[in-house]
C-alpha cells in the first residue's frame, strides 16, 4: 500500500481517536458538572450533539443538506427508528466509540508503516 496513504490514514487516525476522547471527557465533565450544580443527570443524545454540532458550523441560511438533517432531527416523518435510535444512545458512548475507532485506524497504518520499513 502507499506510504503517503498510510501516513494521511495514520494523521487522520490520530485526529478522530484524541478528537474524539476530548470531546468524551468535555462532555462528561459538563454532565458531572450539572450534575453536582443541579442534582441530575443531563441527558444528551446523539441526536442532541448532531443538532449542535450542524447548528454552529453547518446550517447558516437555513438550506442544504446540513439544514434538512436538523429539521429531521427536530420533527422526524420516516426513518423514526434511527431517530429513536439516536435519542436514547448517550453523545459520551459514541464519542468514546468514534475514539475507539479513529485509534484502531492510527495503530492499523501505524503497524503497516512498520511492516513497509522491515520488509526493505
Amino acid at each position: 500500500m502507499n506510504t503517503a496513504l498510510l501516513r494521511a490514514g495514520r494523521a487522520v487516525g490520530a485526529m478522530v481517536a484524541y478528537g474524539g476522547l476530548a470531546a468524551f471527557l468535555c462532555l462528561v465533565g459538563l454532565q458531572i458538572y450539572r450534575w453536582f450544580r443541579h442534582g441530575e443527570w443531563t441527558h444528551v443524545g446523539v441526536g442532541d450533539g448532531l443538532r449542535a454540532v450542524l447548528a454552529a458550523c453547518c446550517v447558516k441560511d437555513g438550506g442544504g443538506p446540513a439544514a434538512a438533517l436538523v429539521h429531521w432531527i427536530d420533527a422526524p416523518v420516516d426513518w423514526l427508528g434511527l431517530h429513536k435510535l439516536l435519542d436514547v444512545v448517550p453523545a459520551s458512548i459514541a464519542l468514546f466509540a468514534l475514539s475507539v475507532l479513529g485509534n484502531s485506524l492510527f495503530q492499523y497504518c501505524c503497524d503497516r508503516i512498520d511492516a513497509g520499513e522491515q520488509a526493505t
